[in-house]
């Protein structure tokens, strides 16, 4: 075990890693952040940031020789970047784990190989490639590069063979993946927690609403069966037992075709759709990725209460200051920023939550705090 007084290290400096940092300070550790933004969120709070690259090897040298364990905040490092810490400390989750994640063609081809169903899917590798997909699609599909996409960037819509070798082109004639468009009932996740022992601690189910690609809020209970709520959680811990994994695990899932399961994309990290746990359960995701990388017993997953949250994005700035204190008026409403120096639209600069007797309630008071910050509500 990696008890509390140690230092602990973090590839990438966002608001994911920020948190991290924050939980790891009230528990006694140090952290080193290894970013190479000046301004990184996660780095103008940790104890040391190395400003460096992530394929720098003097940085990783330096960044392994001061922590007892590293960890990643974001899936898309370089494969030598893990490959070589992995080789000089403790690093959770695994270079193979994060490998298949962040590629898209990869985790697809893991999680049908390994029994999970997933929307229909076939690699697109060139032009000739594109239009051959889609006609043996032979319905509506989405083109998504298969690496580095991510809040709805990086992919497009298509319902032709011309229009899927269009947007391959408009894609740059990276390597993609033609994924099946369902017909979408709802957007669950499941966060869940593994330690390098096999032990799991997974949150129930949330409920998600996506807008432009970009998750827009998230109600916890999720408003489902309890039984497609149990088969979530299995299909969860399932997944994390078939990459041996070791960490914390966004898993995103689509309801569909009546009611049926499918697994949309794993985040081998903590997940935007976790973020209410800091405020509504027993222990929130970030203790639990510092506890899987540490070696401690992984907390316990009750939820306190009902609780939805709402991203808080750049937009909200362009007439000036968002109305904190309106916001904050309603009961239940806490207010997390990220730190962020330049509002940008669509760039995630905090987000808001709202605990409450039901989700329908949170959700409420959520939506209501939301639309207060730019003046809309009276």
């Amino acid at each position: 075990m990696i008890l509390p007084g140690a230092t602990v290290g973090v590839l990438g400096g966002g608001q994911l890693g920020r948190m991290f940092v924050f939980r790891a300070h009230e528990m006694g550790y140090r952290v080193v952040v290894l970013d190479p933004d000046t301004k990184s969120p996660a780095g103008l709070v940790a104890d040391e940031h190395l400003q460096a690259a992530y394929d720098d090897e003097t940085a990783l040298r330096a960044l392994a020789s001061r922590c007892a364990a590293v960890t990643t905040e974001f899936e898309n490092v370089p494969a030598g970047t893990l490959a070589l810490l992995t080789s000089l400390t403790s690093v959770s989750p695994s270079s193979v784990a994060v490998a298949i994640a962040q590629d898209r063609i990869l985790e697809k081809t893991h999680l049908a190989d390994a029994g999970f169903q997933t929307a229909a899917f076939l690699p697109v590798r060139s032009l000739n490639e594109a239009g051959e997909a889609f006609e043996r699609m032979g319905r509506p599909a989405i083109l998504k590069t298969s690496r580095l996409g991510y809040d709805g960037k990086g992919q497009a819509v298509v319902t032709s063979a011309d229009a899927c070798t269009a947007a391959f082109e408009r894609l740059g004639r990276q390597e993609c993946i033609l994924e099946e468009k369902l017909g979408l009932d709802l957007e669950v996740s499941v966060i869940i927690a593994r330690s390098a022992k096999g032990e799991t601690a997974v949150y129930p189910p949330g409920e998600n609403v996506h807008h432009n690609g970009i998750l827009y809020s998230s109600v916890v209970p999720a408003r489902i069966p309890d039984a497609l709520a149990r088969e979530a959680r299995a299909m969860a811990e399932e997944i994390t037992g078939s990459l041996e994994y070791v960490g914390v695990m966004g898993v995103e899932l689509f309801v569909a075709n009546g009611g049926k399961l499918y697994v949309n994309e794993i985040a081998p990290r903590p997940h935007n759709s976790g973020h209410y746990s800091i405020d509504a359960a027993a222990t929130d995701q970030f203790e639990q990725q510092l506890r899987a990388m540490c070696g401690l017993p992984l907390g316990s997953t009750r939820l306190l209460s009902p609780v939805a949250m709402i991203n808080l994005l750049g937009d909200l700035w362009a007439s000036g200051e968002p109305r904190w204190a309106r916001a904050l008026e309603v009961p239940g409403v806490r207010l997390h920023l990220y730190g962020k120096a330049e509002a940008r639209p669509g760039r995630k600069m905090g987000h808001l939550t709202c605990v409450a007797s039901s989700a329908e309630e949170a959700l409420k008071g959520a939506e209501m705090a939301a639309g207060r910050l730019d003046g809309s509500a009276a």
